[in-house]
């Protein structure tokens, strides 16, 4: 078993806007008071700012003189950008967990379970969080702590989450596409990095038609 991540108290924070943004709390366009989170959290506004700086970095938020943080308003086009990205590492983290979740893919499991309750209710919270919770699980299931790393630090599991909640990006059924990923890694499917690629990709943003 591998050992419990002890996360950062900048990473925490980070986590908690996070969600903020992804739920709703904090709208695009809307101001993102640092002393408001440093009280909130009951810390200084040292490890705040940090986790601000690096939700800048991942272009989720902007900030200007005399006009403080503020989330940034996404387009589609913006959105997008990340799923070739996101496909190309899921690809490869699905050829390294392969032989592991030929084996055992209970870390799956629950997640399919949770987005069939959640398609049949319409609970999109609940899509959302069920979503990000099984690709993370199958980027952890590779066992290479280099591409897990590669995955969060590039916010993969934001854009997700904001894609889905923002654009309505949304498949037939989050059960079903997630169940026959689940099915294709427990039959040993030969193709199933592949089919990973596949199912990421399918889950992008349309393009915006061009006049002409």
């Amino acid at each position: 078993m591998a050992p419990p991540v002890v996360q950062s108290l900048r990473e925490q924070i980070r986590e908690h806007i996070v969600e903020g943004i992804v739920s709703g709390r904090w709208s695009p366009g809307e101001r993102i008071v640092e002393r408001r989170i440093a009280v909130e959290l009951h810390v200084s506004q040292t490890p705040v700012r940090e986790a601000l700086r690096e939700l800048e970095a991942l272009r989720l938020i902007e900030s200007a003189p005399n006009k403080g943080v503020r989330v940034r308003a996404l387009s589609a086009a913006d959105l997008e950008e990340i799923y070739p990205v996101r496909a190309g590492l899921e690809q490869m983290a699905a050829e390294l967990a392969a032989p592991r979740l030929a084996q055992d893919v209970s870390a799956l499991e629950p997640h399919v379970a949770a987005l069939y309750e959640a398609d049949r209710v319409g609970d999109g919270e609940a899509q959302v969080r069920h979503t990000v919770a099984f690709h993370r699980e199958l980027v952890r299931a590779s066992g290479n702590s280099v591409l897990l790393h590669t995955w969060e630090s590039l916010g993969i599991e934001v854009w997700t989450a904001l894609s889905i909640r923002w654009l309505g990006t949304v498949q037939q059924s989050y059960a079903e596409e997630h169940d026959a990923v689940v099915e294709a890694f427990r039959r040993s499917d030969p193709r199933v990095a592949q089919l990973v690629k596949e199912h990421v990709l399918g889950c992008a943003p349309a393009p915006e038609r061009q006049p002409g």
